[in-house]
């Protein structure tokens, strides 16, 4: 990668896009530490301390913002509504007959999607910083409220100019992705995550070194720390390359295109293949799962101290504690059921297999037409079990090492570690294909 990187600066063109892209993200992360107005920003710190929310979605948040939800800057709700409207159109898209035939027409029609998916995600970022300036208007740290003009009219107008301070900086980076996209180097709103969860490393470092600190200054839990900590480094590295390792793994399904005349030529004949990525659904059926794990989390972070100890929903919510065996065979079975989900609305095997008779090839043992639609299905849905398992041991392992070794206050999950590698083989994957594109001599050789 980093030869990647140092034959991609020599290339005037590509380095442009390289400091583009490096703007960009100074930018970014100057927009994540201004804050917006009328908020006590150390009642707020106090608040949204780590141990307060972790485990909640307003913790997930936070790790995917980089910090700076916890800060309430101009970019705390992230490109999270971007996602989420992306999310939206791609399911529509499936269900929608209108929506499916635009996305059928080319580059027009994919514009016209883009363009509505701005406006929802304009939309949803209204809703999500209405119900953000809501919760910090219900809240309070030790008695010190977080809004600084809390009645009458200087309510109001606080409301309008931080929802709209929250909407305004989600609508930038947008912007800021899609200028990536058409000026820079890699998917814009990838790297923007990816940015991030790097502003965090420091954090997880930084607490990382405090545990060592203790296992040395503290006798009695020198024993336990002063291996969780190495094992912690080796298991990073060791998952790293596990990600590496199923990333590049795919299978290949062999075909064999018939010979056809046409005019004085003769074509086909060929034998190639259909890739079948391992991990076709990416980091998606987490992202899904944990979402939806994090509402009981955020529901009891309400609630506050209200739930009497030993009631019903107080063992509901422990149970639903990122801590509790409840939570993880939860989160395992619905990391499988989102990554068949997200398959079967990107892959029709249908539709494969009617693309294969046109073109005049066949599978090699295995008839045309719905012999050779079962066959893919088939292989479609093996291959999504591994990489489903892939995801949940990824997802769960850093959950179960946390609990058995007591560093359970470390910021990097599995989630985090999986988009820093995507993003980054990704990104080194499109400098090497924009090399080739351009001949360059030192990279071939």
């Amino acid at each position: 990668m980093f030869k990647t990187i140092r034959n991609a600066w020599s290339i005037p063109d590509l380095r442009r896009k390289i400091l583009f892209t490096l703007f960009i993200i100074i930018v970014f992360r100057f927009g994540s530490v201004i804050p917006v107005p009328f908020l006590n920003s150390e009642a707020l710190a106090g608040l949204m301390s780590d141990s307060a929310i972790s485990g909640t979605a307003l913790g997930y948040l936070d790790m995917l913002t980089g910090g700076a939800f916890a800060q309430a800057t101009i970019f705390a709700m992230g490109v999270t509504p971007y996602i989420n409207s992306s999310i939206i159109m791609q399911l529509l898209t499936v269900a929608i007959r209108p929506l499916e035939r635009l996305s059928k027409e080319g580059e027009e029609g994919r514009k016209k999607i883009a363009t509505i998916t701005r406006y929802v995600t304009v939309v949803l970022g209204l809703i999500q910083g209405t119900a953000y300036f809501f919760w910090l208007y219900n809240s309070n740290y030790n008695g010190t409220p977080i809004l600084l003009h809390n009645e009458g009219g200087a309510l109001v107008f606080s409301a309008f100019i931080i929802v709209l301070a929250f909407t305004a900086g989600t609508a930038l980076m947008m912007w800021l992705g899609e200028q990536i996209n058409q000026k820079g180097i890699g998917n814009g709103i990838s790297i923007l995550l990816f940015a991030g969860i790097v502003a965090r490393l420091p954090v997880t470092f930084g607490r990382l070194w405090g545990h060592l600190q203790d296992a040395i200054n503290n006798p009695s839990g020198f024993g336990q720390n002063f291996i969780s900590v190495p094992l912690f480094v080796i298991l990073f590295l060791a998952v790293i390359w596990f990600i590496v390792f199923m990333n590049d793994s795919e299978r290949r399904i062999p075909v064999q295109y018939a010979k056809r005349v046409v005019g004085r030529k003769m074509y086909g004949g060929q034998s190639s293949h259909i890739p079948v990525k391992v991990s076709m659904s990416g980091v998606m059926p987490i992202i899904f799962a944990s979402s939806i794990l994090s509402i009981p989390s955020t529901i009891q972070f309400f609630l506050g101290d209200s739930l009497e100890e030993g009631s019903f929903w107080k063992g509901f919510f422990d149970a639903f504690s990122t801590t509790g065996w409840v939570y993880g065979v939860i989160y395992f079975l619905l990391i499988l059921m989102f990554a068949y989900f997200y398959v079967a609305i990107q892959y029709n095997p249908v539709e494969m297999a009617n693309n294969l008779r046109q073109s005049n090839g066949t599978i090699p043992g295995v008839r045309p037409g719905k012999p050779t639609a079962d066959f893919i299905s088939r292989i479609l849905s093996k291959i999504t079990l591994i990489g489903a398992l892939f995801l949940a041991v990824v997802a769960l392992l850093p959950i179960i090492f946390g609990g058995v070794s007591g560093l359970s206050d470390m910021t990097l999950g599995g989630t985090s570690i999986i988009i820093l590698v995507g993003v980054a083989l990704d990104t080194a994957k499109q400098m090497e294909s924009q090399m080739m594109m351009r001949h360059y001599k030192g990279f071939l050789e």
